[in-house]
């Protein structure tokens, strides 16, 4: 079955760093652009970043620009998001996503192809 699983997630401290894994199975999804979501209670799902296939192109959405990276190891088959200087606005529930259209093509989060379950990330003040 071809699925993506999330890990990473947990609580920490405004200020503090986390690192997101993306991890396929069931095929590869090297030709595929992989994508960093994320959904707070009470708010719209949100993309935060996307990386290409190759891994030259991303993708990142200005108000985590400069905090949070995005990097893919192919043989691997994993995607990280690496969120440094964390603030407690960060706070909600990150979903990775595989497409093949470009990075900048999926920023809305409609007609996915495949979805995770989703990690939790808490940061407290």
């Amino acid at each position: 079955q071809e699925q993506l699983v999330e890990s990473g997630g947990g609580l920490v401290r405004a200020g503090g760093s986390l690192r997101l894994s993306c991890a396929a199975s069931g095929r590869s999804f090297s030709g595929y652009t992989v994508g960093w979501f994320r959904q707070s209670p009470g708010k719209e799902r949100e993309f935060v970043a996307a990386i290409s296939m190759t891994g030259r192109t991303t993708y990142i959405v200005d108000n985590v620009k400069g905090r949070f990276t995005i990097s893919r190891d192919s043989a691997k088959n994993t995607v990280y998001l690496q969120m440094n200087s964390l603030k407690p606005e960060d706070t909600a529930l990150y979903y990775c996503a595989a497409d093949p259209r470009v990075p900048a093509a999926i920023s809305s989060g409609k007609g996915i192809s495949y979805w995770g379950q989703g990690t939790q990330v808490t940061v407290s003040s």
